[in-house]
Parts: C-alpha cells; structure tokens; sequence
C-alpha cells in the first residue's frame, strides 16, 4: 500500500510539470491495455489503483491539449518573421503531433480526445488561412495553402486511416484550393477565351444564340490568339507550377489538372463554334484539332 501511495505521488508531481501530450496519451493507453488484460484474466487487485493513475493522467492530457489550442488560436502571424510559401513549421508540428495522436487513439478510441483534436484540427486550419493573408496576391495565397494542406495530409495519410475525419478534411480542402489555383493559373494566358465560352454556353442556354453573330470579331481573336500563344502559355504554367510547389507529386497532379481543364475548355469552344450563328466563320478553319492538341500537351507532362 505504500508502494502505491509513493508512486501515485511521484506521478502527481511529475505530472504537474510536464507539456509532453503524446506521452502522458501513452501512459494513459499503457494503463487501459494493462487494466484490459487484468480484466480478462480476472485480476481486479488493482482495479482502483489503475482509475486512481488515469484520474490524474486523463485531467493532465485534456489540459495539454487545450492549451496547445488556446496557443494557435492566439498566435498572430505578423509575428513570426519572414513568410514564404512553403509549408510552415507550425503547420508541421500540428500535423506530427496530430498524426501521432490519432494513431494511438486508433487502438482504444476515446471521444473527448478526437473532440479536443478536432478543435485544434480547427484553429490550425484557421491559422493557415491567417498566414495566407498576408500574401499580397491570391495566386500566392493559393500556394501557401496547397503547400500546407498537402503537408499535412501526407503526414496524416502515413499514421492515420485513410477515412480519418483529419484526412478527409485536409483532403477536401486541398481539392477546392488546388481547382481555384488551377483557374487563376489558367486566366493570364486564357482567362478572354474563358470569359467568352462563358458567356456564349450562357446565351445558347436561354435560346439567345442569335447573339452571337455580332462576336465574330472577337471570335477570330481567340483562335487566332490561342493558336499563336498556347505553346508557350503552357510552357510559361508549367515551370510556374514547378517553382511554386515542394511536393513534386502534387506539382503533377496540378499540371496535369491544369492541362486537363484546358483541353475541356478548348472543347467547349468548338462546340460553341459549331452553333449555326459561327459556323460559316473563316477563322474556324485555324481552329487546333482537339485531339492534336491533347497529343502536343502530353509532351508538356512533368516526369519526376
């Protein structure tokens, strides 16, 4: 008995002074793997003993985690230096901590511990979109967050299940800002024949395709722009992508996205051309063949 008393002791006093979470979340798992096994082979000798050491761990663990919480939540960007868009170290202490976390939570799950995770899970992503404020331009927000999102799903996706809530969320995020990265890479060089095929699918959809008689001026722009620029257009996107990215994976992922979107787009405006009101233009004639031109651009595909 007074064995145990020293020891519960001594773990009181340790405890008071430790921050190390994913330590005191193994304790506390070394504890019900031990307390299950008492329980199977029907030792209950130290039943008390062991909810007497998870009254302390548990209340210790919890507070840990809230005060990493609260210290993301408080952190101001502006303080941290110089910025660039590369993934933030803060960002990848969360993702390690939180993969960690979770791994271990997998085993015997505990519903307060995902909770508290999901609440930093919330104030990192916050965070992120924090720091991402800071660039001037959207294009460099964009890769900030694709940079960091990236990051931390692929730590996740190495610990956790893939059907993780953490994985899910990260992987939805990256989704919708690596589509809106792809749309402002493609708008300096393409964003007129964007807005254009547009605004004829719109016209076309309400019955007022008449209208478009009165484009073919800027219709022979278009084609002849594209036909003139897309080469090196694609060129210029590609070595963007490739300075912009530290994931040389994802950096294909959107490339390919990229090329992928411009062959439908280019689609779209052969179809729009095929309207009684552009048929009998002369520029259609200069028009690229789509599938020649889904032949030039798998030239352009990153090997890494």
């Amino acid at each position: 008995m007074v064995l145990v008393f020293r020891s519960h002791c001594h773990l009181e006093s340790y405890l008071a002074d430790c921050y190390d979470a994913i330590a005191v979340f193994l304790c506390i798992h070394i504890v019900l793997r031990f307390r299950n096994i008492a329980a199977k082979r029907d030792v209950p000798a130290l039943d008390r003993y062991w909810e007497q050491v998870l009254a302390l761990l548990w209340p210790r663990f919890e507070l840990i985690l809230e005060m990493n919480v609260q210290s993301v939540r408080s952190t101001d960007p502006q303080r941290l230096g110089g910025l660039d868009t590369r993934p933030h170290y803060i960002t990848r202490r969360y993702a390690e901590f939180s993969s960690a976390l979770v791994s271990i939570n997998q085993t015997i799950p505990n519903e307060r511990t995902m909770q508290l995770l999901g609440q930093l899970q919330v104030e990192v992503e916050n965070f992120v979109l924090r720091v991402a404020a800071e660039f001037s331009s959207r294009k460099e927000q964009l890769v900030f967050l694709i940079n960091n999102y990236d990051m931390m799903l692929g730590v996740l996706m190495e610990r956790a299940a893939d059907d993780s809530k953490e994985v899910e969320s990260f992987q939805q995020l990256l989704n919708a800002r690596t589509q809106e990265f792809i749309e402002e890479l493609l708008s300096p060089p393409f964003g007129g024949l964007v807005a254009f095929v547009k605004e004829a699918e719109a016209l076309i959809e309400r019955g007022q395709a008449e209208r478009l008689r009165g484009e073919e001026a800027r219709v022979t722009q278009l084609i002849r722009g594209f036909g003139s620029s897309w080469k090196s257009s694609v060129e210029s996107l590609s070595q963007d992508v490739m300075r912009s990215f530290t994931n040389f994976r994802n950096g294909t992922s959107i490339i390919q996205g990229a090329l992928t979107q411009l062959i439908q787009l280019y689609h779209r405006f052969h179809r729009v051309l095929s309207q009684p009101q552009l048929r009998a233009l002369p520029a259609r004639a200069e028009l690229i063949n789509i599938h020649h031109l889904m032949v030039e651009l798998k030239k352009h595909k990153p090997n890494f």
